[in-house]
């Protein structure tokens, strides 16, 4: 792909996640994560404990294409939490478990507008993720050996814009006619959609996935209807150390954004100001 990625002058997104999953370093305890705190601390002051998320792979076959939810770890041992490094207002955090390195961009405040992807989000996850791994090789907790990359974008689209009901989201989503075969059903209360899409690779093999979900929900500010859009690449790193990670990032945003203007309608475009 070398045409110019879709622009939006107001997107609707409102988190990004970028996520590098590796073999388990196992020597990394929750006194460890906590000794490496001291070296983010000025810049992620507050800390939160979650469980761990299992370790997801994509696979290719006719037996790959369900893939279950984000699950907990069940193990007999008591599992090492997964530990959240946050700034001062929660907008950026960092995640961090025995497998997982995450770094994570929300929209807090009305005021706030998305630092977009190649001018912070990913320069600052690859900055961290080579701050992490001079960590582990300093305190001989093994390797990182990446195996998975992630990128995941959230859209929340409002009503009143192009929409007002969870039954119109084919004002919203292109692949939604809300056309019948009869007419016998009114318009639907609630409408969610899903799919995913292969990322080919040059020798035939997939490098990856892009799915995305729609949702209906209800803002618990006002009780506002609107859209949850989340998109999520995933796939290995394309090539070893951090250029592979970056490669896949960089991949797996281009396929979202281009994603996200393919399925979404002209109309939505012209809401968000889309430039390109």
């Amino acid at each position: 792909m070398t045409k110019e990625l879709p622009d939006f002058e107001n997107p609707p997104v409102v988190e990004v996640a970028l996520s590098v999953q590796f073999d388990p370093l196992i020597a990394l305890r929750t006194p460890q994560i906590g000794v490496l705190w001291q070296q983010f601390r000025d810049r992620f002051p507050r800390i939160e404990e979650h469980p761990p998320l299992d370790s997801t792979i994509e696979r290719f076959g006719p037996r790959s294409r369900i893939e279950p939810g984000v699950q907990v770890r069940v193990s007999p041992s008591v599992p090492v939490p997964r530990c959240w490094f946050l700034n001062e207002s929660g907008s950026e955090l960092i995640q961090i478990q025995q497998d997982r390195f995450v770094h994570n961009w929300r929209k807090v405040g009305d005021s706030d507008s998305y630092p977009r992807y190649d001018r912070h989000i990913r320069p600052t996850l690859l900055s961290e993720l080579e701050e992490f791994t001079a960590f582990v090789g300093k305190e001989n907790l093994g390797e990182i050996l990446p195996n998975q990359c992630e990128v995941t974008y959230v859209n929340r689209i409002l009503a009143g814009q192009g929409w007002d009901r969870h039954g119109q989201l084919g004002s919203v989503l292109a692949p939604v006619s809300g056309a019948f075969s009869e007419e016998f059903l009114p318009e639907p209360e609630e409408v969610a959609v899903a799919a995913s899409f292969l990322i080919p690779g040059e020798v035939g093999r997939p490098m990856g996935r892009l799915r995305f979900r729609v949702d209906p929900v209800y803002l618990k500010a006002d009780d506002k209807p609107a859209f949850h859009l989340t998109l999520v690449a995933r796939g290995a790193p394309l090539g070893s150390g951090l250029e592979g990670v970056r490669g896949f990032l960089d991949l797996g945003r281009e396929w979202i954004v281009r994603g996200f203007a393919a399925i979404t309608t002209p109309t939505m475009h012209k809401i968000w100001g889309r430039k390109s």
